[in-house]
């Protein structure tokens, strides 16, 4: 028997390059497949990595390479994780992951976990096919058994870790996905990162083309663009002030509850004292549905009343909407209209609309009147007793000739009401 041999040094193999040539093949062909995302894909700056499984990006549009997943994956799956990692950044998931995190007091890696699953199953449902092949393992809303066309915030909602296979314990697509930082991040001081001014154009430029082709965008990508291209405006904000208002008045509250102890309790020792609970406020808004308003304009209206019920805490039972040409039409509690009918199409007389609304629900009438109008109506002659919000749509409220009446000129929101444009710059008085 021959003596066994020592063993000689070991040789290491030298770290395998990333290749770049067949990562950016994938994404030449991501953009060929899906160009109104070519911008963002061109955006990324690359990062070789071997501390990530696979891919991953952070807040500054860096995108983490893993060298031996680019070996292993084929150039159309590699497109595939292009176009679904800057998904992740165009849809502001490491914002949402934050803001989700906090609302709902989640703290630990899993629960990050669990921010980047429902995020990938947002981007999942919808935009792989058509010359985009679903990357190997990719999450889709049936392993959580939740239907498909959901936000990142249903879908965290609507599972837990332990009811999900074990093999998705690997996923991890960086702080661009969840909003919690990696040990690998370069963070805000490193180099080649995007300015949130440089982001935001980025996104603008992807909303612009997917608003350019509608129809060859999927649905989730199409009310992304439509998000995009409609921003908190400022009249927004004076809705909330007059709402916020109408709650602190006097009279707010209507009755009492032991839910919360009066503060004078603590003036009578042994006694507990109610205090009065305020009911939620309720606002009525009056649409223009006369001819001189577009098709576009009264789909914006429609954006602003869902705007309006997140105002008042999302209570859709305390909103009700009065389409309005020169009658006034039925009021429409916004909790049982999904499908709001917006008739008219007549002349534009908006002083049925205040009548219809001081005149709805039960009580004493709303707190808040929005009124939604190009601006070429009458208005009453008294002040209505709530506050009032005028939304003038952009750049169509002008003293402008009647082609019937040489001599007309709009007559202007009256100076009770608080006035702003809706879709212009956001100014009003």
């Amino acid at each position: 028997m021959a003596a066994a041999r020592a063993p000689g040094p070991v040789r290491t193999q030298p770290p395998h390059p990333l290749d770049r040539d067949k990562l950016f093949a994938a994404r030449l062909h991501a953009a060929r497949v899906r160009p109104y995302l070519a911008t963002a894909l061109f955006a990324l700056h690359i990062v070789e990595s071997r501390q990530v499984p696979t891919m991953a990006v952070d807040r500054y549009w860096r995108c983490y390479v893993s060298p031996g997943f680019v070996d292993r994956t084929p150039v159309e799956e590699l497109a595939g994780v292009w176009v679904h990692e800057v998904s992740h950044l165009l849809r502001d998931h490491h914002g949402r992951g934050d803001r989700i995190a906090r609302a709902l007091g989640l703290t630990g890696a899993g629960d990050r976990l669990r921010l980047n699953i429902a995020a990938d199953c947002e981007i999942n449902d919808d935009v792989f096919g058509d010359g985009l092949v679903r990357p190997e393992g990719a999450v889709v809303p049936e392993l959580l058994r939740m239907g498909t066309g959901e936000l990142m915030e249903d879908y965290v909602r609507g599972f837990r870790l332990g009811t999900l296979p074990p093999e998705l314990a690997w996923l991890d697509c960086g702080s661009g996905a969840d909003g919690l930082e990696r040990e690998w991040d370069l963070g805000a001081d490193g180099a080649d990162g995007l300015s949130p001014q440089e982001q935001d154009a980025v996104r603008f430029r992807v909303a612009q083309g997917i608003n350019g082709r509608p129809g060859s965008a999927p649905a989730g990508w199409k009310r992304w663009a439509e998000e995009a291209f409609h921003p908190p405006q400022a009249w927004r904000d004076l809705l909330g002030a007059a709402v916020r208002s109408a709650v602190a008045g006097a009279g707010a509250g209507e009755d009492y509850s032991y839910g919360r102890p009066s503060r004078r309790s603590a003036g009578l020792p042994g006694l507990v004292l109610p205090s009065l609970r305020r009911r939620p406020p309720r606002v009525c808004v009056v649409i223009d549905t006369s001819a001189s308003v577009s098709d576009a304009e009264l789909g914006s209206a429609l954006l602003e009343v869902t705007a309006i019920s997140r105002a008042v805490g999302g209570r859709r039972d305390q909103v009700s909407v009065v389409p309005c040409d020169a009658a006034a039409r039925v009021v429409h509690p916004l909790c049982h209209g999904e499908g709001i009918p917006l008739v008219g199409g007549g002349g534009t007389d908006l002083r049925t609309g205040f009548t219809a609304a001081l005149r709805s629900g039960p009580g004493p009438g709303p707190d808040v009147i929005v009124v939604l109008t190009d601006g070429h109506t009458d208005w009453p002659a008294a002040r209505p007793p709530c506050r009032t919000v005028v939304g003038l749509f952009a750049g169509h409220y002008a003293p402008r000739w009647d082609r019937y009446d040489p001599d007309y000129t709009p007559q202007g929101p009256p100076a009770w009401a608080r006035v702003v444009e809706i879709g212009g710059r956001g100014g009003g008085r």
